[in-house]
């Protein structure tokens, strides 16, 4: 279909690489065959990864739109993004941003579909992806001949709403759907699972479209390819959420001329190093603002497992996502995670707070907004109407009740992260040390919840107008 657009473009060959950023709305890890899941069909990421590199320990800034794509563009901790830092904000004036930076060098830079937001940018002429192209198409045909080109493929899949039972249709098996061990084992779940999983397919034939149009013309040798998603999947303690489940997404990357492929690397990787890789790749120097590092040793290195030692943790957070807390409460859930190969800890500010909004009807600050910083889906409309069953109350709490100050998993004996340990007495130094450790990282990286300046996220207007969760 793609390639039927652009079809007589002409081959354009040069030296420095082309940039192609593909990135889905609410895909998050293990969700690609890839990875080993078998209820999902990925052929265009299996083929990056085997062609390229599959990297295990991929990490966003923060489990909501806004901030994690800010967080990418600028290659920056979101939380450095001031209003940006929530869903639904307005974009910073001045920060720096990958794509503008390499516009200025003499790339031809552009978008398609979803970039930066949801939000307001009033202080760039264009989106800060790139200038929005009607199609991808009308990209490449208004590439000047010769000119290196950074494209922003935005998809809107796998985001809710979805058509109940495409996922059957389809020919997903039920049977194979993965669940996280927080979901119940329902056959709404693993419907509404599959539905999630067509949606992702979706996705992905339409980056295969891109990538067999950059085969047609000429261009994928020379092409640097990153497919990932900008947090995990729109569920009940997954999008939103600080657990591997909200912060884990899919990543492969493909640069056929430079990066040897076929392997599986383990380092711990933040999207906030994607900016600073493509202007590596580019031949620039990152600004000293972006916290972000470069990618390019690890993905030149002909080594699979750990590449660099220093790479052994990742550091995430979370601010407001959408005005959910009971009135008169504006804020949103305040929270930041430490991620090592064996612990995740987790630092809840206020933990006073519902996590994923109040379950109150009546008590919420605008109407309608029940457990709204989770999406409307069967999943959470069966939690909610079995919160009571004694065999089924449990994955109601874990997530919707409020949690702990600090949260603590042992991921070698609980890889689905459900048990906290945060108070068994074994784990005391090791959780002390992993506190130190994250605060530590965060005060480095100027993060105002450390510098006593935490309240500017929950004073920021929500520009998304009131959010409607009726109960079904």
């Amino acid at each position: 279909m793609l390639a039927a657009l652009c079809a007589g473009l002409p081959e354009i060959g040069h030296a420095r690489p082309n940039i192609v950023f593909a990135i889905a709305d609410d895909w998050g890890w293990p969700h690609a065959s890839a990875y080993g899941d078998k209820g999902v069909k990925t052929p265009t990421f299996d083929r990056l990864a085997r062609d390229g590199v599959l990297v295990e320990n991929a990490y966003i800034s923060s489990p909501s739109c806004t901030p994690s794509r800010g967080a990418i563009i600028t290659g920056q901790q979101f939380w450095r993004l001031g209003p940006a830092g929530n869903l639904w904000s307005v974009w910073p004036s001045t920060e720096h941003e990958y794509p503008k930076l390499l516009a200025a060098e003499g790339y031809f830079v552009g978008s398609y579909r979803k970039g930066w937001g949801p939000g307001t940018h009033p202080y760039t002429a264009v989106t800060p992806a790139g200038k929005i192209y009607d199609s991808v198409g009308g990209f490449f045909e208004a590439r000047p001949k010769d000119m290196p080109f950074c494209f922003w493929f935005g998809a809107s899949d796998p985001h809710r709403p979805y058509t109940a039972g495409t996922g059957v249709e389809s020919g997903v098996k039920l049977e194979d759907v993965h669940l996280f061990e927080h979901f119940p084992d329902a056959e709404v779940v693993r419907s509404d699972v599959a539905d999630y999983y067509f949606e992702v397919q979706r996705f992905d034939r339409e980056v295969g479209e891109l990538v067999d149009l950059l085969e047609e013309m000429g261009e994928l040798e020379n092409t640097l390819i990153v497919m990932t998603g900008d947090h995990g999947m729109p569920f009940p303690r997954a999008k939103g959420n600080l657990y591997d489940s909200g912060t884990r997404v899919p990543m492969a990357i493909m640069w056929p001329g430079a990066v040897p492929g076929g392997r599986t690397v383990t380092d711990f990787v933040s999207t906030t190093d994607i900016a600073p890789t493509f202007l590596d790749a580019a031949g620039l120097e990152a600004p000293n603002e972006m916290t972000g590092r470069s990618l390019l040793p690890i993905l030149k290195s002909d080594q699979s497992g750990r590449v660099l030692a220093g790479r052994d943790h990742v550091i995430f957070g979370r601010e407001r996502h959408v005005v959910a807390q009971a009135a008169p409460e504006l804020g949103g859930y305040p929270a930041r995670g430490i991620r090592t190969d064996e612990f995740l800890y987790i630092r809840n500010y206020e933990p006073d707070r519902w996590p994923a909004g109040t379950p109150n009807y009546e008590r919420a600050q605008v109407p309608n907004a029940w457990l709204a910083d989770c999406d409307n889906s069967p999943t959470k409309w069966f939690l909610w109407q079995n919160r009571n069953d004694p065999e089924l109350k449990r994955y109601y709490d874990l997530s919707f009740a409020k949690r702990p100050a600090e949260e603590l998993y042992d991921l070698k004996k609980d890889p689905g992260q459900v048990v906290n340990v945060a108070e068994d007495g074994q784990y005391l130094t090791i959780r002390k040390q992993l506190a130190v450790r994250l605060a530590q990282a965060l005060i480095a990286m100027e993060d105002p919840r450390l510098e006593g300046r935490g309240a500017l996220f929950d004073s920021q207007p929500y520009l998304g107008g009131s959010p409607s969760f009726p109960r079904q």
